[in-house]
């Protein structure tokens, strides 16, 4: 009896060992059968498309400075002077919905002087009231009759007057230039595959870059007060210039031989 069941335990180790090597060798025989997956061949090519257009907005920035012994007196007399200024723009054809507060200060005005002791204090001598104010319009002719309306009316400081862009005319030229960037990449892969003797088969991945447009470069700034008065006869000289804008586009293309 003994020797029976040792039988047993011996048949069924035999058994375990035979399934245990058939299913080593299926799995073998699995890896050796089954193919390796194919590599795609890409080419990452950056295609860039470059215009220089002519600017469509006016940007022009000044106000008026005034100081008295009070902030309400600096107050009412800058209010009254930045109305005027209102008037004139309006007579240049501006209209309200082209003119923006950029900025209104009152602040305290200090002066120092010494003691008795050679110790310099400070005291208050009045208030000064800064006003602002921005004008965008698409009259690009009306900068020279903007400018000198303005100071003849009393502005007193002119930061800065520039072309750029408008909104609109910014988001069709990028739209028209991102469809060029795209055409200059895959002429560039073209050229390059051509002596490989490979083509383009498709188009794996595409990544735009943001649109660049310079910083506008002011045309004029600093107006100088104490030549004003030389200026009245002939209208201030302001010109606009084309601007150079550009945005790329890389794309991946999937590549083959012919």
């Amino acid at each position: 009896m003994k020797n029976a069941k040792l039988a047993i335990v011996a048949m069924i180790a035999v058994l375990v060992v035979s399934v245990s090597l058939g299913v080593a060798y299926n799995e073998a025989d699995a890896q050796e059968t089954t193919p390796f997956p194919s590599r795609e061949k890409t080419i990452s090519v950056t295609g860039v498309a470059t215009a220089s257009v002519e600017p469509d907005l006016l940007t022009v920035s000044f106000g008026t400075e005034t100081q008295e012994k009070t902030a309400q007196l600096a107050l009412a007399s800058n209010s009254e002077m930045m109305n005027k200024v209102i008037a004139a723009l309006k007579k240049a054809g501006i209209s309200e919905d082209e003119i923006s507060t950029s900025s209104l200060n009152i602040y305290p005005v200090y002066e120092s002087y010494p003691d008795e002791f050679k110790i310099y204090r400070s005291e208050l001598v009045g208030y000064k009231v800064s006003n602002i104010i921005s004008v965008e319009t698409k009259k690009l002719g009306s900068a020279a009759a903007i400018i000198d309306g303005a100071v003849s009316a009393g502005v007193n400081r002119v930061d800065s007057v520039y072309f750029s862009l408008s909104p609109e005319r910014h988001a069709t030229l990028k739209d028209q230039m991102i469809e060029d960037a795209v055409i200059n990449a895959k002429q560039k892969a073209e050229n390059a595959l051509a002596p490989l003797d490979h083509q383009i088969i498709g188009v794996k991945s595409i990544s735009l870059s943001e649109f660049a447009i310079p910083y506008p470069m002011p045309m004029y700034a600093g107006y100088d007060m104490a030549e004003s008065s030389a200026r009245m006869s002939a209208p201030t000289p302001v010109f606009s210039s084309d601007q150079d804008v550009t945005t790329s586009a890389n794309v991946v293309f999937l590549i083959g031989g012919n």
